[in-house]
C-alpha cells in the first residue's frame, strides 16, 4: 500500500457502472484515501446531472470508507494543484482505452511534472462494459442489472 497517498480517480461517471466501482474498490485497497472526482465532460451528453452523478458515487461507495466523493471543474492538472494530490487511477478496458488514456496521462504530466497516473485493469466481467453502453441499453429498455449498481439501476429506469 502507498502508506502516505491520496489518489484520484475522476470521471463523468454518466451513469456509474460496476466497473467503475470495481476499479475504486480495487483502488481503496492500494491507497489511504480515494478522491472519485466527478466532473462534466463538455463533449457529452449527460443523461445524470452531476449532483445526482456524486450522490449515486456515494451511495454505491459508501461500504468504502476511505473513498470521498467530490465534483470538480476545470482542467484536471489544476485540482489535483488545488488539492495537492498527483496521483492519477484510470481503469483501462481494452487496448483503445490504452491509446487515449496513454495520451491524456502525458499530457497531464505535460501539464504538471507531478502528476503520475496508475493504471487498473478491471475484473473480466466489467472488461466490455462502458457508461455509454449502459445509457443505451436503457433507453432501450433493456435489462441493467448486474451493470450497475443498484442505485443506479433504479434511477436508470425512473
Amino acid at each position: 500500500m502507498f502508506k502516505e497517498l491520496a489518489a484520484v480517480y475522476p470521471g463523468s461517471f454518466d451513469p456509474p457502472t460496476n466497473g467503475h466501482l470495481d476499479i475504486i474498490t480495487r483502488a481503496s485497497k492500494l491507497f489511504p484515501k480515494i478522491i472519485v472526482a466527478v466532473t462534466d465532460n463538455a463533449s457529452k451528453q449527460h443523461m445524470f446531472s452531476l449532483d445526482v452523478r456524486v450522490a449515486l458515487l456515494k451511495e454505491a461507495s459508501a461500504g468504502l470508507s476511505n473513498v470521498e466523493v467530490v465534483s470538480f471543474s476545470g482542467l484536471l492538472a489544476n485540482y489535483l494543484e488545488k488539492i495537492n494530490t498527483f496521483i492519477l487511477i484510470r481503469g483501462l478496458r481494452a487496448l483503445s482505452d490504452f491509446e487515449y488514456e496513454f495520451q491524456m496521462a502525458l499530457m497531464n504530466r505535460n501539464l504538471n511534472k507531478n502528476i503520475e497516473t496508475i493504471f487498473l485493469i478491471p475484473d473480466q466481467d466489467y472488461t466490455f462494459l462502458s457508461s455509454s453502453m449502459v445509457k443505451e441499453i436503457a433507453a432501450l429498455g433493456g435489462k441493467t442489472t448486474g451493470l450497475v449498481p443498484e442505485c443506479v439501476e433504479k434511477k436508470l429506469h425512473k
